[in-house]
């Protein structure tokens, strides 16, 4: 079984916060972050190649995303879809190969008005579901992999699903660690230390 890095996806692989929000029409359902328009994925300075180094240490990176806009009407999820799929053909390895071994979305809110979505679900992070089902349907080391994600909610899921606490890093401008570089920094560290035979840090 390998190891993976979850990763978040708004404002840890992808540009969210500082998107022009001011665009969407009034009236719109859509709110400040439902990132569901192909054409306004960009990913993050350094992500991709953050994303290549962790593949080339022998991470799968999936990335685990709460995506409530579907059940609040912001987007349905055939546009979250090709989002994602606009967001993969930007982390592709040099070979043209994807550094994106799997995508999570869940499209649940408990506050939500769209039905089947508008419910509490365990995929739904800060619980560990989607996490768990990476693990189960891509053959991942849970015990040896990683959280990255903006929100505290992020590594609050890393936690639920059995993640060590302390490989479940929340990463932004207000965090000690100031983004994905950093923390694939950080993880690699740990990566080469553990093999070779030295404590990886807590």
């Amino acid at each position: 079984m390998r190891p993976a890095v979850f990763v978040d996806r708004d404002d840890t692989l992808i540009v969210n916060g500082a998107l022009d929000w001011s665009l969407v029409p009034e009236g719109s359902a859509i709110v400040a972050g439902d990132l569901c328009n192909p054409d306004w994925v960009r990913p993050l300075d350094g992500a991709v190649e953050a994303c290549r180094d962790l593949k080339s240490a022998g991470y799968a990176v999936v990335v685990i995303t709460n995506q409530g806009l579907v059940a609040r009407g912001g987007g349905v999820l055939a546009e979250v879809y090709a989002t994602h799929d606009r967001m993969r053909a930007f982390f592709v390895d040099t070979d043209g190969s994807p550094l994106l071994e799997g995508v999570y979305a869940a499209p649940h809110h408990p506050k939500g008005r769209v039905e089947p979505f508008n419910v509490e679900h365990p995929w739904r992070k800060p619980a560990g579901g989607m996490l768990l089902a990476a693990a189960l349907e891509l053959g991942l080391d849970l015990s040896a992999s990683w959280m990255i994600g903006d929100m505290d909610r992020d590594a609050e899921a890393g936690v639920a699903a059995g993640l060590d606490p302390a490989r479940c890093l929340r990463i932004g401008p207000d965090a000690e660690i100031p983004d994905l570089v950093a923390a694939t920094a950080l993880v690699l560290r740990a990566h080469s230390e553990g093999r070779s035979g030295r404590r990886a840090p807590a």
